[in-house]
């Protein structure tokens, strides 16, 4: 009884052990995509407040031109992300 009851101990202890540890990382991995979700929204706001600015000063007699303007500026930000997501996706495929 008592060598059952020590290895009882034993088991629960690293039961306990491995889901501190796993909380514990979970919690990292979930600090570090959150501050690149922060990061990556403060880059967007900042782009989307540029854009504002900027389709803000357009009137009449510019307005044609501007419009072009912005229009290339998402396109080539599309294409950009676009892009990245296909190299994240290739890097995958080469890693497995």
């Amino acid at each position: 009884m008592l060598k059952t009851r020590k290895q009882f101990s034993i088991v629960l202890i690293l039961v306990l052990a491995g889901f501190g540890i796993g909380i514990y990382l979970q919690d990292l991995k979930h600090r570090e995509s959150t501050e690149a979700a922060w990061e990556s929204n403060r880059f967007n706001l900042k782009r989307f407040n540029q854009i504002r600015d900027y389709t803000i000063k357009m009137d009449a007699s510019n307005w044609r031109s501007m419009r072009d303007s912005i229009g290339g500026q998402l396109d080539s930000f599309m294409i950009l992300r676009f892009r990245r997501e296909m190299d994240s996706l290739s890097n995958l495929e080469q890693k497995n």
